[in-house]
């Protein structure tokens, strides 16, 4: 089955006006109103999830009429809402980045954060950059050094460390 762009704009709207609701339903146990010190914790978010009701509404009623007008119309190939939402070759390169992101994530919580991100960044300057496997790896190398460089010493700022720092001497 392949889902059409008439489909992914109805879900979306669907899925953006359920957050809205949740959205007010949390700012209504906050209070949406003013006290006597100004407005309570739940007024902006209420008013927020107000506009992203609006919106998602706005943007199902404009779904709706597109599919309506195309269903009538002869179709503009520029235009169609029938089209598909997500081709096969783009939804490989999603599929692609994602597990490239979840191995990264994997890598950073088992191998500390500069390891996954010398492999991130060099194994993507080799497959998607056409550098030289080694190349793509010193990229990276550099690349973790310099957040090092920037977080760990002029901020201060640990980032999450695995099983080889340590060896590296690196806490």
């Amino acid at each position: 089955m392949t889902v059409r762009r008439f489909h992914a704009e109805i879900g979306t709207a669907i899925t953006t006006g359920a957050l809205g609701v949740a959205a007010i339903v949390g700012a209504a146990e906050l209070g949406t109103g003013w006290s006597d010190h100004g407005p309570q914790p739940g007024y902006f978010p209420f008013w927020v999830a107000i506009v992203l009701i609006t919106a998602s509404l706005w943007n199902l009623g404009g779904a709706l009429v597109a599919h309506n007008r195309a269903r009538h119309t002869p179709p503009d190939p520029l235009d169609d809402p029938e089209d598909p939402f997500l081709p096969r070759e783009n939804a490989v390169r999603i599929a692609v980045f994602l597990g490239a992101i979840t191995a990264f994530v994997i890598g950073m919580l088992t191998m500390g954060f500069y390891v996954a991100a010398t492999f991130y960044i060099g194994l993507t300057a080799w497959r998607q950059g056409g550098f030289r496997l080694w190349v793509g790896l010193a990229i990276g190398a550099g690349f973790a050094i310099s957040l090092y460089l920037i977080f760990e010493t002029i901020f201060q700022i640990p980032l999450l460390k695995g099983p080889l720092e340590p060896l590296l001497g690196i806490y």
